[in-house]
Parts: structure tokens; sequence; C-alpha cells
């Protein structure tokens, strides 16, 4: 059930929840935290309500949707609420803003919070700089980003990683979870030897690959290289560990089927699709604590950047 509020205010919206939870419609004493979308008002709305409904049904939440239309326009709030079958195992409520409130966001969104609940926000497309800096971000104790839908990418994370703060993280790195698990398992493999250079190859632009020669940089404390792919490759393509014996090799080139080979162990296939927006925003819903490997890998990659300075002296 969509209902439409037009020209509202949050003090009419907050009426109209209690009267729907009132007439045994949406509860919140079920929801686990509140999840705060930061976006334009434009075609990546939708499908961000659609990722969010979905990681919903794992973590019941208030999703608020925070989307910004014109700023030339008269003040006003547009609202919509979700509830039922167009919510997921939540409730949405989708705030247009308008005017001068287009630019003050939290104001509108603290007034429907659920109480003691942990917040939670995030950025599906353009994101700030700073995320903890951001009126929205300073909200909450979780603040995701997507640096993958950024038009460029790298930058964008590269300057995050510079005004990192405790709380913050990337969907380009939640991406990596498959990668860093079948990396880490083949090393507890025999032969037990240590790695003593790694090679990543990807996309010049994807931030999933930055991180991924920024973790291994950062876990392994060896010179990592980072390769760019071939001319139609996307996104990581393979990650070569050399050990004395020979090396281990992780292999995809078709974003579908990886190939991992190393000495003394069969060649194997494993499954490396890339995952869908709402698969990794559930995953980074698991957890509210921040995120201290990430915080690492984001440290790596000014250890790539002083090993390309060494290599351009």
């Amino acid at each position: 059930m969509i209902i439409d509020l037009p020209s509202t205010t949050t003090s009419q919206l907050n009426a109209k929840l209690v009267d729907l939870r009132m007439r045994g419609g949406a509860v919140a004493l079920g929801r686990v935290l509140t999840l705060v979308i930061a976006t334009d008002d434009s075609v990546e709305l939708e499908d961000a309500i659609e990722a969010a409904n979905d990681a919903s049904r794992m973590h019941p939440a208030r999703i608020i949707v925070a989307a910004r239309g014109s700023r030339s326009a008269a003040p006003r709030i547009d609202a919509q609420i979700r509830v039922g079958g167009d919510a997921g195992a939540g409730e949405v409520i989708v705030l247009r803003l308008y005017g001068a409130l287009a630019r003050q966001a939290d104001s509108a969104v603290v007034p429907l919070l659920l109480p003691d609940a942990p917040i939670v926000t995030w950025w599906p497309g353009h994101g700030p700089r700073n995320p903890a800096a951001d009126p929205l971000g300073a909200l909450a104790q979780r603040r995701i980003t997507d640096s993958a839908a950024e038009k460029q990418p790298v930058r964008a994370l590269r300057a995050r990683a510079e005004h990192y703060a405790e709380g913050d993280t990337d969907l380009a790195w939640t991406r990596l979870t498959l990668w860093r698990a079948q990396l880490v398992a083949a090393l507890d493999l025999p032969p037990y030897e240590p790695v003593t250079s790694a090679t990543v190859t990807g996309q010049a632009d994807s931030p999933s690959t930055e991180l991924l020669a920024g973790w291994l940089a950062d876990y392994l404390r060896v010179p990592v290289d980072r390769v760019k792919a071939a001319e139609g490759e996307q996104g990581i393509v393979g990650v070569r560990l050399e050990r004395d014996s020979g090396p281990i090799e992780l292999y995809r080139p078709d974003g579908r089927i990886g190939t991992l080979t190393q000495p003394g162990q069969p060649t194997r296939r494993i499954a490396l699709q890339r995952r869908s927006v709402s698969d990794v925003l559930t995953e980074e819903l698991h957890r509210l604590d921040p995120d201290e490997i990430y915080a690492r890998a984001l440290a790596g990659l000014r250890l790539l950047k002083a090993r390309r300075k060494a290599g351009a002296a």
C-alpha cells in the first residue's frame, strides 16, 4: 500500500504513521534499525528502495528516503508512506525535498527516526567526500557509500580514504568478500610458505580492484603491483601471489567463474559472479560496529601510492 502526502510536514507524517499503526498496519516495534537513503529524486531512487526492501527481509527496518528535488523550487515536502507488499519487511517513508529543504534533509529526517534504534545512512549514488561530516552521515553509527556509482570511482574512493572515520564503509569493499575468503583459504593449504609479492589485475577505474590491492598490501606486507586489465575486461580480473614453490593465481576473465591454481593442488573452478546491490547491502547491515579491516585496506592504498611514486622515480 502506498499513501501519498503532498505538501506535508513531518508532524502530519508522524500522525499518519501513528494512525496506520492504530488501525493495524505497520508496526515499528519489530524494527532493528533505521536506514536513511540519501539520494536525488531520480531513476536511482526506486532501485535503491528495491534493494533496501530486499535487505529489510533480513534486517527489518524503517527506511527513510531523503530525495533531493529542485533547489530552486518553493520549500516543501512531498511524502509517501509505503507499507505491506510495497515495503519489504519494514516500512518506507519517501521524502521528496524541494527548495531550501533539499539542503537541510537532516531536519526533515530527525523527527522520523525510530527511538533507541541504530541509524545507518546509505548513499546509493553520488556521495560526500567526507561521509562523517555530512549532516545525514553525522546522524548515523554506520555510513555506507558506493564508489562504483561515482563518475570517477577510484578518485572518490581515495578521497574518502583521506577522510575515513570509524563507521564508514563502501559497497566496493563488500563486493570483495568472496575474493578475500578464497585467497585466505588458499594460503591455509600446503605448502605453508610466505608470499613474496602480489599482482592484482582489474579495470582501471574499478574501486574494488584498488581495495583488494590495498588489503593485500596491508595484510601481507609485501610489494603489490596494480595492473590495468585488457580492454573489454571489467571489474577484478585476477590476483597472483608469488611464493618460492610457485604462484597462487585466482583468475576471473568473464566476471562470473574464477579459476584457482596453486602448486600441489588441483585446479578449482569457483563461482565469483558480481554481487547485486541488495546482496552487499544486506551483508553490510549485519554489522553496526566499525570495520577495522576496511580501515586497514584504505591504509593499504597509501602503500600502493607510495610504491607507484617510487617506481616512477
